[in-house]
């Protein structure tokens, strides 16, 4: 059972890419995590006043941003931009940042989008903030829970 005088933290996970940012928000007392939103981004550059607001409503304690390894543990080449994004989080909004490891975060979203009826046309339905949420969860999972 969790310790209930153990702070709990808030954290915001972002699924960066060039057309779409997913976004998740999850917690450190209960290690769970939710698909919140996605956002939209033109050629990796997203509405900034969006993000402002999403920061300013959850207050996290860190910023997850999603690195999309090879699945060899190599840079793909959308890793600089994703860096590129975390570190503008940091200087635009002083926020703490960390890269988390995404491989296979989006073909995870996609199925689980399947499963749940949703359909094969991703533009519209919101599997990138899912890729998120799977993220986030990931991560969490890998933290050692308070125990009472």
């Amino acid at each position: 059972m969790p310790d209930p005088s153990a702070k709990s933290q808030t954290l915001l996970c972002f699924d960066y890419g060039t057309k779409n940012i997913g976004v998740a928000i999850g917690q450190t007392l209960t290690h769970s995590a939710r698909a919140l939103t996605q956002l939209k981004a033109r050629d990796g550059i997203p509405n900034w006043d969006e993000i402002s607001k999403l920061l300013k409503e959850w207050q996290p304690h860190l910023v997850l941003v999603g690195l999309p390894l090879n699945m060899d543990g190599s840079d793909s080449e959308l890793c600089p931009r994703a860096r590129k994004f975390a570190n503008r989080l940091h200087g635009r909004f002083g926020v703490q940042t960390q890269m988390v490891d995404e491989r296979l975060s989006s073909f995870e979203a996609k199925g689980e989008h399947l499963a749940q009826g949703g359909s094969r046309h991703y533009k519209s339905d919101p599997v990138d903030a899912i890729a998120a949420r799977i993220i986030l969860q990931d991560w969490l999972n890998g933290q050692p829970q308070e125990n009472g």
